[in-house]
């Protein structure tokens, strides 16, 4: 059976609290991509995003009366889920593993947004950029991670961030500020050594 493309995601939900299968297939193919993305932006690692995102939709699936309408959105909800997850993971395996490109068509897929290929130089300096994102997302302590990559890549509002991290609106719009201070910090010191690298290879001097 195929359902409205107009269902809510809670008119989804009771559905799938229902034994509907199909209505289950159509809330995890909505919200499967963007609680991937958290979960490889909050670890770097695409095996755990992947193991992350199945778990938190197996819970879904498992317990969908857990889920309180009253206390946010069920996307905040999953992304909470998907918090713990990540955070149990990162403190089991206390390690972090690179970010990896996905060639796709004519373009790369960044945190799956396609980018259209262009000058080569333009490109390296993109792509040199990005990369000093993840690495300085990634050095930021948990609790501003959580707060930049929910407001500033996910662009959630401070309400639906506050109710994915069980915490006050007030918390959120205090992480986020120095979350952006530090990443700003480490982002500097990224394009100095970029500066400083560039002025000292050898290909430059022999320009």
């Amino acid at each position: 059976m195929t359902l409205p493309a107009t269902l809510s995601d809670d008119q989804l939900l009771r559905l799938v609290m229902a034994a509907d299968e199909d209505a289950f297939t159509t809330l995890y193919r909505r919200r499967q991509g963007a609680i991937y993305r958290f979960a490889l932006q909050m670890s770097g690692c695409n095996q755990i995003a992947e193991d992350v995102t199945q778990e938190v939709f197996m819970e879904l699936m498992r317990e969908p009366e857990r889920y309180d309408a009253g206390r946010g959105t069920l996307s905040a909800y999953l992304y909470g889920i998907a918090r713990n997850h990540v955070l149990r993971r990162l403190r089991r395996d206390r390690c972090y593993v690179p970010f990896t490109e996905t060639d796709e068509g004519d373009g790369a897929t960044v945190d799956g947004r396609l980018i259209a290929p262009g000058d080569p130089l333009d490109d390296l300096t993109r792509n040199e950029s990005i990369e000093a994102l993840r690495r300085a997302v990634l050095a930021l302590p948990e609790h501003y991670r959580e707060a930049v990559v929910l407001c500033d890549l996910h662009e959630m509002n401070y309400a639906e961030a506050a109710g994915a991290l069980a915490c006050s609106v007030g918390t959120i719009r205090s992480r986020l500020h120095r979350g952006r201070a530090l990443l700003a910090e480490k982002l500097r010191a990224a394009d100095r050594e970029s500066r400083v690298s560039t002025l000292t290879s050898p290909a430059r001097c022999l320009a």
